[in-house]
């Protein structure tokens, strides 16, 4: 049984996201869509309303299983049993980052493969940080995101204002 994870900060998820998810959920038995708590950054989002938002977006992908994390990826890779990270790709500049990841979580580990999947080009600019900045200034967002995630991005918008 093959289980993979697929790490991010999902904040917020986006088609592009889930575009992935999808496309991943095919490849391996088991998909873990592993939510990071970065210290380091200050999220629109906390992590149990990403963790709620992704749920209620993959509910109809039956492979996949939403997990918090925080740490090294392979330290959740080696709790999980998991033996592939899948990596979103849309462009030449994310790939030089995930490259240099992706060898140094083979180093930590070797027996954790990385898969680079490229994002549909439909998604191909999208990320979490356009599809914020869209909304704080009034835009509409619901061709980048599902729409119980637009609510919640416009209900925390309005509760910042």
């Amino acid at each position: 049984m093959l289980k993979a994870i697929y790490p991010g900060s999902f904040d917020p998820v986006t088609y592009g996201h889930l575009d992935i998810i999808r496309r991943s959920s095919k490849l391996a038995d088991e998909l873990i869509v592993g939510v990071l708590y970065n210290k380091a950054k200050t999220p629109l989002f906390s992590i149990e309303e990403r963790v709620r938002m992704l749920k209620e977006v993959t509910k109809d992908i039956p492979n996949v299983e939403i997990i918090p994390f925080e740490g090294l990826l392979v330290d959740f890779a080696k709790e999980t049993s998991a033996k592939m990270v899948i990596r979103g790709l849309r462009a030449v500049t994310d790939f030089e980052y995930e490259l240099q990841m992706s060898q140094t979580n083979h180093k930590l580990l070797p027996e954790l493969e990385t898969v680079f999947l490229t994002t549909g080009l439909e998604y191909s600019y999208l990320s979490s940080t356009v599809v914020k900045e869209v909304a704080a200034f009034g835009g509409d967002i619901s061709q980048f995101v599902p729409e119980a995630v637009e609510r919640k991005i416009q209900e925390k918008i309005k509760r910042r204002v």
